[in-house]
C-alpha cells in the first residue's frame, strides 16, 4: 500500500474474530462487524474505515468512546445505488420481473401485466441528498414531477435539481411513487408507517434502498393487503437476509438482496477511495468521509493545526494551574480569523485539560465524551473583535469558572504562543512547544534562574528560551523552553510558589 504502510487481508466469511490486536488501521465491507469486542482486542486500532457509505455494522459510540476515528466513503456508491433505485421504479410500474417470472414457467399473460406509465406520475423523494437527487434528475427524464423532503437541504438547494420541497404532510396524499433516501435514525425509523400510509394515495408504490427499518415492514404489509399500497421494491430489510418471507412472498413486492453496491464500479471506487482516505489521514495531506471525527478534519489544515496545538496547550496549562479537570471551562475565540472554529477548538482544549488524567488516550474524537464523563463541562463563546496586537491573527482564552484561574494565547506565523497566565501578561509572548518547565516565584526571588541554570547543566539540558510575565501581587510566571524534561525540581521547589513540566 502507498504511504509507507502495509496491508493484511483476511477472508470475507467471519466465523473467527479478527485479527487486529496488531493493526493501526482496519477496512471493512459491510459483512464485516467492528463491535465493541473487536475494538476493545485493538489495542493499537486508530481509524476504522467502511467502504461504503453504512457504518451500521460499526459501532460508533464504542469507537468513539476509544479515540478510535470512524470513516466512510459517502460518494462510493451513489451512482449504483441510484442506478438501482431508478430499476426499481421502472420494475413496479411495468412488473417486470413478475412477467419474467411467469415467462419461464411457460405463459403467456399479457393481461396479467398491465402496467402504467411514468409519464406524468409524481415521484416523492425522502432525503435529497448524493443519492436522492441522482434519482430525482433520472426520473424527470421519464416526465416524473419529483417532490421532497429534507431536514438539511434548502428548498433553494433542492429546486437547482429540479424537486420541490414541501413538508411531509403535503407530501403523502400527492405522491404515486414514494422513496427513501435518509440514514436510519431514531427520527427516520418507521417513516413510512400505518399513519403515514393512511394519508397516501391508494396504491401508491414504494421503494427503500436506502436501510431496513426506515419503512415500517409490518405496516407495509397491512398496506400491501389491504390495497392501499400497490407495490414495493425493497433491496433492504431490517433483518438480513429477513426470516419473516410474507413481505418476501408478495405478488406485489419486488426484493433484492441489498445490491445497491453490488456493481463492479462502486465496489472498486469504495475500496480504492477508503484505501487513499486513510494513507492521506496516515501522512497527514487530510481528512475526509469523517463520521465521528469531524473536528479531526480541520486538524489537517495548515491554518487550524497551530490553532489545535495552542488549544491543547492551553487546556494543559489551566489543568496544571487550576490542579483539576473538573468543573466548567470557558473558551472564548476571539477576532474574524476564529469564527468558524469552535468544532475544532473545543474538543482540543478539553482533551488538553484531560490530558495526563485517568483516561487512556484522549483524542479530538472522543474528547468531549471523556470530558463529560470526567465531569468537565466546556462551553465556548465567540467575539469578533480581538484586543491588539492580536486583532487580525485572533486570540483564545480559556478560563476554569468559578476561580482566579485562566490562560490566553495566539498562534504567530505557526507557532502556538502564551499571552496570558492568571491576569499576568508576557510582553513577549512564550512559545508553546516541546518540553516546557512554568513556574510562579515572587518577583523579588532573584536566585530562582541561577538555580534553574545549575540544575540544566547538571542534567546536560539545555535552555531554549525563557520568558517571564508581568508582575502580579509580587509574583511573575515564567516560561521556559527545555532541550529535554528535567526529571528532579527539587532543588527549584523551595524558591517557587508553583512549578510543573509539559510536553507539547
Amino acid at each position: 500500500m502507498d504511504g509507507g504502510m502495509e496491508g493484511s487481508p483476511q477472508p470475507r466469511a467471519q466465523p473467527q474474530p479478527l485479527r487486529v490486536q496488531d493493526c493501526d488501521g482496519l477496512i471493512v465491507r459491510s459483512a464485516t462487524k467492528v463491535t465493541a469486542d473487536v475494538l476493545a482486542a485493538a489495542e493499537r486500532l486508530q481509524v476504522v474505515g467502511r467502504a461504503g457509505t453504512g457504518v451500521d455494522n460499526v459501532d460508533v459510540e464504542a469507537a468513539t468512546r476509544k479515540g478510535v476515528l470512524v470513516m466512510n466513503t459517502p460518494t462510493g456508491n451513489s451512482l449504483s445505488a441510484a442506478e438501482l433505485t431508478c430499476g426499481m421504479i421502472l420494475c413496479l410500474a411495468r412488473q417486470i420481473p413478475q412477467a419474467a417470472a411467469s415467462m419461464k414457467e411457460g405463459k403467456w399473460d399479457r393481461k396479467k401485466y398491465m402496467g402504467m406509465e411514468l409519464n406524468g406520475k409524481t415521484l416523492g423523494v425522502l432525503g435529497l441528498g448524493r443519492i436522492g437527487r441522482e434519482v430525482a434528475t433520472r426520473m424527470q427524464a421519464f416526465g416524473m414531477k419529483t417532490i421532497g423532503y429534507d431536514p438539511i437541504i434548502t428548498p433553494e438547494a433542492s429546486a437547482t435539481f429540479g424537486v420541490e420541497q414541501l413538508p411531509l404532510e403535503q407530501i403523502w396524499p400527492r405522491c404515486d411513487f414514494i422513496t427513501v433516501h435518509t440514514p436510519l435514525l431514531p427520527s427516520t425509523t418507521g417513516l413510512l408507517n400505518d399513519s403515514t400510509f393512511a394519508k397516501c394515495r391508494r396504491g401508491v408504490q414504494v421503494v427503500n434502498c436506502a436501510r431496513g427499518g426506515i419503512v415500517d415492514e409490518g405496516a407495509l404489509l397491512r398496506a400491501l393487503r389491504s390495497g392501499q399500497c400497490g407495490g414495493a421494491a425493497l433491496d433492504v430489510f431490517t433483518q438480513e437476509p429477513p426470516k419473516d418471507r410474507d413481505l418476501v412472498n408478495h405478488p406485489n413486492v419486488i426484493c433484492c438482496p441489498h445490491l445497491g453496491a453490488s456493481t463492479q464500479e462502486a465496489q472498486s471506487r469504495c475500496g480504492k477511495e477508503i484505501a487513499m482516505q486513510i494513507v492521506d489521514m496516515a501522512t497527514g495531506k487530510g481528512l475526509a468521509g469523517t463520521v465521528n471525527g469531524q473536528a479531526l478534519s480541520k486538524a489537517f489544515a495548515p491554518q487550524t493545526k497551530p490553532w489545535i496545538t495552542l488549544a491543547r496547550a492551553l487546556g494543559t496549562v489551566l489543568r496544571m494551574v487550576g490542579k483539576q479537570a473538573q468543573g466548567s471551562v470557558q473558551v472564548c475565540t476571539l477576532g474574524t480569523p476564529l469564527r468558524e472554529a469552535e468544532s475544532y477548538l473545543t474538543p482540543a482544549v478539553a482533551a488538553g485539560m484531560l490530558a495526563g488524567g485517568a483516561q487512556k488516550e484522549v483524542t479530538l474524537v472522543n474528547a468531549l465524551l471523556l470530558a463529560q464523563e470526567a465531569g468537565l463541562k466546556v462551553a465556548t463563546t465567540h467575539g469578533d473583535v480581538a484586543p491588539e496586537p492580536d486583532g487580525s491573527t485572533g486570540l483564545l482564552q480559556v478560563s476554569l469558572q468559578g476561580t482566579p484561574h485562566r490562560a490566553a494565547g495566539t498562534v504567530q506565523g505557526s507557532t502556538p504562543v502564551l499571552r496570558e497566565i492568571n491576569g499576568a501578561t508576557f510582553k513577549q509572548p512564550a512559545p508553546l512547544a516541546g518540553p516546557i518547565l512554568i513556574y510562579r516565584a515572587k518577583a523579588s526571588e532573584s536566585s530562582t534562574l541561577p538555580v534553574l541554570t545549575g540544575l540544566l547543566g547538571k542534567a546536560g539540558v539545555q535552555l531554549q528560551s525563557y520568558h517571564r510575565s508581568s508582575t502580579v501581587a509580587g509574583e511573575q510566571w515564567s516560561v521556559v523552553g527545555l532541550s529535554a524534561p528535567l526529571s528532579d525540581l527539587g532543588e527549584l521547589k523551595p524558591r517557587v510558589t508553583e512549578v510543573f513540566q509539559l510536553q507539547l
